[in-house]
C-alpha cells in the first residue's frame, strides 16, 4: 500500500513550490515586460482552464480507472484497451480544439482583448503560440491521470516542480537573451509544454501493463470507454459547468478590462487561488486512496481518510484565507513595492479568499461522489449554481467591474457550502453532516477567526511605509495566527487532563 501520508506532503512539497515561485517572481514579470503584457499571460491562463472543457470527463475517469486497476477490479488488457481509446480521443480533440484557437488568434487579438500599447501583430503572434501551448499542455491530462490513478505522486510531486522552475524561471533567461517581450514568453512556454508533455508520456508508458503479459491484441476501439462513458459524461458535464462557475467572472472582465487593469485583477485572483491550490495536494492523493477503498468495501476507512483529509484542509486552507483577507493591502505593497495597485487589489483578494475558502472545503463533497462512482447531486448542484451565478456574474462584472464579480463570487460559493454540501452528505452518508461540519470545520476554522480578530485589535494602528516592514507584519500575523490556536488548544488538552485527574482522584 502506498504511504498516503507521503504522497500528501510531497504534493503540498510541490505545489507550495509551484505556488511561491509563481507569486513570487509575478511583479518582475510587470516590472520587465509591464502590465499589459501581463494581462497577456493571465489571459493566457484563463485559455487553459477554460480549454478543459473539451476534457469530456475523460483526466478523472482514467485516473479513477487506473486506481481500479491496481486494486484488481480491471485486467491488464482491459486497462491497456481502455487507455488506447482515450489516447485516440485526447489527441484528436488537441488537435482540433487548439486549430480553432490557432484560427480565431486574430479576432481574439483584435476584438476581444483592449490593448492599448502592445503590437497587434506580435499579439496575434503570441495568441497563436498560446493555443499550441495549451493543446500541448491539455494532453498531459491523461499522462497526469495515469500517474495519479497508480498514486505515483512522490514522483510526480518531483517533477511538476522541475517543470515549474523551467516555466516560471527558465523564462527570464530566454527573455535576458532575446528581449522581455510577449513572443519570446510564450515561445518559452510552448518549449515547456513540449517538455512536460514528452516527460509524462515516458513514465506512463512504464506504469501501463506491458505488451508480452497481455494474452490478446489490444485493437482500436471504442468499445472499452462504454462501461465507464455515463461516469465520464457526468464527470465531463461538471467540469464544464464547473469551468463556467470557476472562469465567467474571469473571461467576462478580459473583454470589459483593459489588458493593464486585467492584469491587476488577474493579480488578486492569483494570490486569491493559492488557498484552492492548499486543497489540491490532498484531493489527488485522497481520490484514488477513497476509490480504492470503496471497491475493495473497506466503508470505514474511506470515511476516515474523508474526515481527515477535511481537518486538515480546514486547518490549512483557513488560517491562509483568514491571513490573506486580514494583511490583503500590506501583503500586496510588500510584494508588489506599488501602493496604488495594492489599494485597487486588496478589496478583490479578500473576497475572493474568502469565497476560495469556502469553495475548497464544499470540494469534499464532490470527492466522496467520485469514490463511489456517482456524480448525480454534483450535476445537479452544480448545475444549479451556474444557472444563478452566470447572469449574476455577468450582470455585476459589466456595472461594477471586478469588485462587482468578487462579491458574487463570495455570495454563490456560501451558499453553496451551506445548503448543497448538507444535502450531498444527507444522500449519500447519512448522520455524517453534522459531525463533519461541527468537528472537521467550524471547530478548527472559528478558533482561528477569533484569534485574527484578536491580533487585529491589538495591532498597532499606524501606517507601514517601507515593503520590508508591510512584509514583516505580514508574517508576523500569519506566524501568530498558525501557532497560536495550536498553543491555546494544545494548552486547554493540559488543562483538561489535569481536570480530570483531579476529578478522578476526589471521587476515590
Amino acid at each position: 500500500m502506498v504511504n498516503l501520508k507521503k504522497n500528501i506532503v510531497c504534493n503540498y512539497v510541490s505545489q507550495i513550490y509551484v505556488t511561491i515561485i509563481g507569486i513570487v517572481l509575478l511583479p518582475m514579470y510587470i516590472k520587465y515586460m509591464g502590465s499589459e503584457a501581463y494581462g497577456l499571460i493571465g489571459f493566457f491562463a484563463m485559455l487553459q482552464v477554460w480549454f478543459n472543457v473539451l476534457d469530456l470527463g475523460l483526466t478523472p475517469t482514467i485516473a479513477r480507472e487506473t486506481a481500479r486497476y491496481r486494486a484488481g477490479a480491471l485486467s491488464k488488457l482491459e486497462f491497456s484497451q481502455l487507455y488506447r481509446a482515450l489516447s485516440m480521443i485526447f489527441l484528436s480533440i488537441a488537435v482540433v480544439g487548439g486549430g480553432v484557437l490557432f484560427l480565431l488568434s486574430e479576432s481574439v487579438a483584435t476584438k476581444w482583448l483592449n490593448i492599448e500599447s502592445l503590437s497587434i501583430s506580435d499579439v496575434i503572434i503570441a495568441v497563436q503560440v498560446m493555443a499550441i501551448s495549451v493543446a500541448l499542455r491539455w494532453i498531459t491530462g491523461l499522462y497526469r491521470g495515469v500517474v495519479s490513478g497508480s498514486e505515483e505522486l512522490v514522483w510526480l510531486s518531483g517533477f511538476n516542480v522541475i517543470v515549474a522552475t523551467l516555466r516560471f524561471v527558465g523564462v527570464f533567461f530566454s527573455m535576458w537573451h532575446y528581449g522581455f517581450t510577449p513572443i519570446v514568453f510564450f515561445v518559452h512556454q510552448f518549449c515547456v509544454a513540449l517538455l512536460e508533455n514528452t516527460g509524462l508520456a515516458l513514465k506512463t508508458r512504464e506504469l501501463l501493463p506491458r505488451k508480452k503479459d497481455l494474452n490478446e491484441k489490444i485493437g482500436w476501439s471504442f468499445e472499452p470507454i462504454k462501461p465507464t462513458l455515463k461516469f465520464s459524461l457526468t464527470i465531463a458535464f461538471t467540469a464544464s459547468v464547473w469551468v463556467f462557475v470557476t472562469q465567467t467572472d474571469k473571461l467576462v472582465l478580459s473583454g470589459i478590462l483593459s489588458l493593464e487593469d486585467y492584469g491587476y485583477f488577474t493579480l488578486a485572483v492569483l494570490v486569491a487561488n493559492g488557498i484552492i491550490v492548499i486543497g489540491g495536494p490532498i484531493s489527488s492523493a485522497i481520490m484514488p486512496r477513497m476509490a480504492r477503498l470503496h471497491a475493495e468495501n473497506k466503508h470505514t476507512e474511506m470515511i476516515k481518510v474523508y474526515r481527515k483529509a477535511t481537518k486538515l484542509v480546514s486547518i490549512i486552507a483557513g488560517t491562509t484565507a483568514i491571513t490573506l483577507i486580514a494583511t490583503a493591502k500590506p501583503l500586496l505593497i510588500a510584494w508588489t513595492g506599488d501602493e496604488y495597485l495594492a489599494s485597487q487589489a486588496a478589496p478583490i483578494l479578500r473576497l475572493y479568499a474568502a469565497g476560495n475558502l469556502f469553495l475548497s472545503i464544499s470540494a469534499f463533497s464532490y470527492y466522496i461522489q467520485y469514490a463511489k462512482g456517482n456524480l448525480r447531486y454534483h450535476l445537479i448542484g452544480n448545475l444549479g449554481l451556474v444557472v444563478i451565478l452566470i447572469p449574476c456574474v455577468i450582470l455585476a462584472a459589466v456595472n461594477f467591474g471586478s469588485l462587482g464579480a468578487g462579491y458574487v463570487w463570495l455570495s454563490m460559493n456560501a451558499l453553496f457550502f451551506l445548503c448543497w454540501v448538507a444535502y450531498v452528505h444527507h444522500k449519500l452518508e447519512p448522520n455524517l453532516h453534522l459531525k463533519w461540519l461541527i468537528s472537521d470545520v467550524l471547530k478548527l476554522i472559528f478558533p482561528i477567526m477569533l484569534f485574527a480578530t484578536f491580533i487585529s485589535l491589538c495591532a498597532p494602528k499606524y501606517s507601514l511605509s517601507s515593503r520590508l516592514e508591510n512584509l514583516l507584519f505580514v508574517i508576523i500575523f500569519g506566524c501568530l495566527l498558525f501557532g497560536g490556536p495550536v498553543a491555546i488548544y494544545a494548552r486547554f488538552k493540559i488543562l483538561l487532563k489535569r481536570n480530570r485527574n483531579s476529578c478522578g482522584k476526589k471521587s476515590r
